[in-house]
């Protein structure tokens, strides 16, 4: 195993080290692929097709028609008695839409009348908190739930849905509503007293302890923030979060949190692809780092021979014993047992294309009986102990339809930077382009 090691930047000349078994090929290889967009062939973009096709019904299916609330997740196997929505699986959903609309996969009038339903009651009934949202609500009436916090992070990854339909569609009320949604969060209540973010607030107790301080998926929160033209924050926010180093088997890369959705989320709206601010290229990054990853899951096939090249990816999810566990590596995080998540790759489809492809088509070929439903894969599986996951959730079936539409067309990246808020963000975050250079 790997040492880690803190350091504040990646520097060009340490990605320029990271080579060969990264995939056969060297790093500057994969990297020029990845950013150009490599071309799928037709095998590929059909079973792309499939997946993507199978994991809108989820959006569709399990959203209430009246308030546009996205379960936060659904049994497939067995009965399901649950009504709870989550507001981050709603933004997913909300993007999710957009694509099944372009694709043909619902009717322009279906899904615009879905958004706006939606909107509406985000705007009009949903209860929220300086414009930020409780984490889980009834998914019928938007009652809180569970004595969930007011949630920043999820607050942002509903409003990436929202901004991406205010693009999509040019549409009066849902362009008015969108934006007052989106203004009508007070980001300078969050960094009131701090340039690092809390990760919520409950109106028991007031905010809770805890700091989105290191790199993850806080980048759409920060960019967000910076973008807003009524509540904007500090440009100083961007600057004070970690961007700690990792080391594994010398090949370095920006992480802070085991699971591989860290590395997937802000990417699935913002597009950084040939962008880097004074730290880092983190659409590289995010390459690195997934390579990373699948090597780290290949050398667990001694303990667990399930793992290969053929099948690999441990990211956030449900588990056979643990309930939902954040667990993966390097280095190693969780009871790791064999366990695989199909959205560890259907996530990081634009960073590794053509391994990641490898393993959800393995995923579906030799597992589908149980692996596979209407709604796309399951969450999770294990081979080793034949246990699958009788749940479907909808995070994790919305990165993995949003990505598999980013790796075919960058639909939802070209469309949600259309947004001037998005735009600002970066450019007040100091995003410029990288070049060429490696």
């Amino acid at each position: 195993m790997g040492n880690r090691v803190s350091r504040e930047i990646v520097s060009r000349r340490t990605l320029l080290k990271q080579t060969a078994w990264l995939g056969g090929v060297g790093l500057r290889s994969i990297l020029r692929a990845a950013e150009a967009g490599g071309a799928l062939s037709e095998d590929d973009d059909r079973f792309l097709e499939e997946l993507e096709h199978a994991n809108h019904l989820y959006f569709w299916d399990q959203a209430s028609p009246q308030t546009g609330l996205v379960r936060d997740r659904f049994r497939v196997h067995g009965d399901d008695h649950g009504g709870v929505a989550s507001i981050a699986a709603t933004g997913f959903g909300l993007t999710a839409l957009c694509i099944a609309e372009r694709r043909g996969y619902l009717s322009h009038v279906q899904v615009r009348d879905r958004v706006l339903a939606t909107l509406r009651f985000l705007w009009k009934k949903l209860p929220n908190h300086r414009g930020f949202f409780y984490h889980f609500a009834d998914v019928n009436t938007g009652e809180r739930r569970w004595d969930s916090e007011v949630s920043s992070v999820d607050t942002a990854i509903l409003l990436c849905g929202v901004l991406t339909c205010r693009r999509h569609f040019h549409h009066e009320e849902i362009s008015d509503l969108a934006n007052g949604i989106f203004n009508r969060v007070d980001w300078t209540w969050l960094s009131e007293d701090t340039a690092l973010l809390p990760h919520g607030w409950l109106p028991e107790v007031g905010f809770l302890p805890y700091r989105w301080d290191g790199y993850s998926e806080l980048m759409m929160m920060y960019l967000l923030g910076l973008g807003s033209s009524s509540h904007p924050l500090p440009e100083e926010t961007w600057n004070a979060w970690k961007r700690t180093i990792f080391e594994y088997e010398g090949q370095r890369y920006i992480g802070a949190f085991a699971p591989l959705f860290v590395h997937q989320y802000s990417q699935a709206w913002f597009d950084f692809r040939a962008k880097k601010d004074k730290y880092a290229n983190y659409f590289r990054n995010s390459i690195v780092a997934t390579a990373v990853h699948r090597r780290f899951c290949v050398e667990l096939s001694g303990q667990f021979p399930d793992y290969s090249e053929d099948l690999w990816g441990i990211t956030a999810s449900d588990s056979e014993h643990h309930g939902y566990v954040a667990w993966g590596g390097p280095p190693a995080v969780g009871p790791i047992d064999g366990t695989v998540v199909p959205s560890a790759a259907g996530g990081s489809l634009p960073f590794l294309p053509q391994e990641c492809l490898k393993v959800l088509r393995n995923m579906k070929n030799r597992y589908g009986e149980r692996a596979w439903c209407r709604y796309g894969f399951v969450n999770a599986f294990n081979p080793l102990k034949k246990w699958y996951d009788p749940d479907v959730i909808g995070i994790d079936t919305g990165i993995t339809i949003l990505m598999a539409e980013n790796a075919r067309t960058g639909f939802v990246w070209e469309t949600f930077m259309k947004n001037p808020e998005a735009s600002r963000g970066m450019e007040r975050a100091g995003f410029a382009p990288s070049g060429s250079e490696l």
